[in-house]
């Protein structure tokens, strides 16, 4: 898949125009998907040094993204049908609806192929499984 992800408050906490900390595992999650052969693009508000600030501090972390804020790296805007909008398979931000699922559940969803609500029912008919099974002295 191709997949967009935004930096400031998905990637880092927001800090804008500084960087901010790392939010957990985000840079881990990103390499595995790239390990994965999924194709990175980030996405996001950063531009000019900015954004090449926020490329250099992922790469210094070993994540590398095919393109960014663009579909793809030899886009320029002076293309005649550029767009703004990227065409990808699914972006990964903070302001989705219901906020940022925390980025071991972003890896399952990519992977598993199924959505947030989908994993969460996974877990919960496990838990479920799990509890009725163990007995009253294994809780704890």
């Amino acid at each position: 898949m191709t997949i967009a992800i935004d930096f400031d408050g998905t990637i880092v906490e927001h800090r804008y125009p500084e960087i901010g900390r790392e939010i957990p595992f985000a840079i881990d999650t990103l390499k595995m998907l790239a390990r994965d052969g999924h194709r990175l693009i980030l996405w996001g508000v950063r531009e000019g040094a900015l954004l090449e600030e926020a490329i250099a501090w992922c790469r210094a972390r070993g994540v590398e993204f095919y393109a960014a804020n663009k579909d793809f790296p030899e886009e320029t805007t002076k293309h005649d049908n550029f767009s703004r909008k990227l065409k990808v398979d699914l972006f990964i931000d903070d302001r989705n609806v219901g906020g940022l699922p925390d980025w071991g559940l972003i890896y399952r969803m990519v992977t598993e192929g199924k959505s947030y609500r989908e994993v969460l029912m996974d877990d919960i008919k496990e838990n479920s499984t799990t509890q009725k099974t163990k007995k009253w002295w294994q809780f704890g």
